[in-house]
């Protein structure tokens, strides 16, 4: 079964599709919304491409880490991006997905919200993916969040 984690940033969501059956990440990227694109089109571009994404890999569970309740600073163009994924997902044919909070990933990781920090600031090596150190801290968390939607 595979499982898709997307974290989102204002201008891009990062993937990550993970394999239970393999145990391995399959695929890790970026969807980067062209700039040329208004805010509808490149709205209309992320739907798109996570639609894409879910066909391509035969994806049967997914998560989105959404935004902390309690950020600093609220960036409406990735609710706005968000929201679009989880309508996305709405609208698929997937078994389960889930939209969380870190609090709520770590938990269905098993682990506490404070190790999930740490594997993202490379303070604790996860060693269930080959190569953690070279991801960045957005590929991490999407990884991450692959993971935690197994259990979705």
């Amino acid at each position: 079964m595979n499982s898709l984690g997307i974290r989102v940033r204002p201008n891009a969501a990062t993937i990550a599709v993970f394999s239970s059956d393999a145990e391995q990440i399959i695929n890790v990227e970026d969807i980067k919304i062209p700039k040329a694109l208004s805010v509808p089109e490149g709205l209309k571009y992320i739907r798109n491409s996570i639609l894409d994404v879910l066909r391509e890999y035969h994806i049967e569970r997914a998560a989105l880490r959404i935004s902390e309740s309690n950020a600093k600073k609220i960036n409406i163009r990735r609710i706005e991006i968000e929201g679009v994924i989880q309508e996305a997902f709405a609208s698929s044919l997937l078994s389960s997905y889930f939209c969380g909070q870190i609090a709520t990933i770590a938990s269905k990781l098993n682990i506490n919200r404070a190790l999930f920090k740490q594997y993202i600031t490379d303070e604790v090596n996860f060693d269930r993916v080959e190569n953690w150190t070279q991801h960045n801290k957005y590929e991490k968390e999407a990884i991450l969040t692959a993971l935690g939607g197994i259990h979705a």
